[in-house]
């Protein structure tokens, strides 16, 4: 009967979100850190020697995003120091975008570190291929999760698609291991030109956990530089949709 599957629908209640601009995570979601200075650093210098990544400096006092866990350790160590907000719109442009400092109240993404051809070729429509480049697929999960009935960004025409020769660019996840460097490589060939390039959690914006691993090879990186940069363990849809939006010119940031 079709009576008790409409009972159960309407329990459910409304997944589908109307307003991607408009989304608000939880409270206990870890996204941009707030970053205040303090008279005594004792507590900031020993959550730096803490941090798994590497991604804290206590002199200067800084946090690298793009190297960042969210593990939220630093943050317990050192409260009155750090402090991790509920945003989600820290991906930036350019990599050193990514590191934040005392005063800093969100992620800049400047308009001029855009490649022209992004906007004109693919601001209303955008086909990517993904790449696990040697991740755990925490990341692919989340890119999956885009395209569901949640947040449905296939509504503003980017989605992802099998085959390289129907992509316009790549999105990368994971460190970039010994045995996907290769195969990372063929398939950015396989893309044609213009393409975009997104490095997609940070195990692809810095290695992670990973970077120093004999079994990792980021030369790919070397030649070929992301047009984003989006953080994360793993990264969340709402970051990448942001992040992607806004690198379309279908929505802007307020710089710092």
């Amino acid at each position: 009967m079709i009576f008790p599957k409409l009972k159960v629908l309407r329990s459910h209640g409304t997944q589908y979100i109307p307003d991607l601009e408009r989304v608000e995570l939880t409270e206990e979601f870890r996204g941009r850190p707030e970053l205040t200075e303090t008279g005594d650093r004792g507590d900031l210098e020993r959550a730096a020697r803490r941090c798994p990544a590497g991604a804290l400096s206590a002199a200067p006092f800084a946090l690298d995003l793009g190297r960042c866990m969210f593990c939220g350790e630093c943050a317990r160590m050192a409260p009155r120091n750090i402090r991790f907000t509920n945003d989600y719109r820290i991906g930036s442009p350019t990599r050193e975008g990514l590191v934040l400092r005392p005063g800093d109240t969100r992620v800049a993404f400047p308009e001029e570190a855009v490649r022209p051809e992004v906007r004109r070729f693919f601001g209303r429509a955008l086909q990517l291929r993904e790449v696990c480049a040697g991740g755990d697929a925490s990341v692919e999960m989340e890119l999956g999760a885009t395209g569901n009935v949640n947040f449905d960004f296939g509504r503003f025409g980017v989605g992802f698609t099998a085959s390289p020769r129907h992509a316009d660019g790549v999105v990368v996840s994971g460190p970039v291991t010994r045995n996907m460097a290769e195969a990372l490589e063929i398939c950015y060939d396989a893309v044609p030109d213009p393409r975009i390039l997104v490095a997609c959690g940070t195990e692809a914006c810095s290695g992670g956990l990973y970077a120093e691993s004999r079994a990792v090879d980021r030369t790919f990186f070397d030649r070929h530089t992301p047009d984003l940069w989006l953080p994360g363990v793993p990264t969340h849809p709402m970051t990448f949709i942001d992040g992607m939006m806004t690198l379309l010119g279908m929505k802007r940031r307020t710089q710092c």
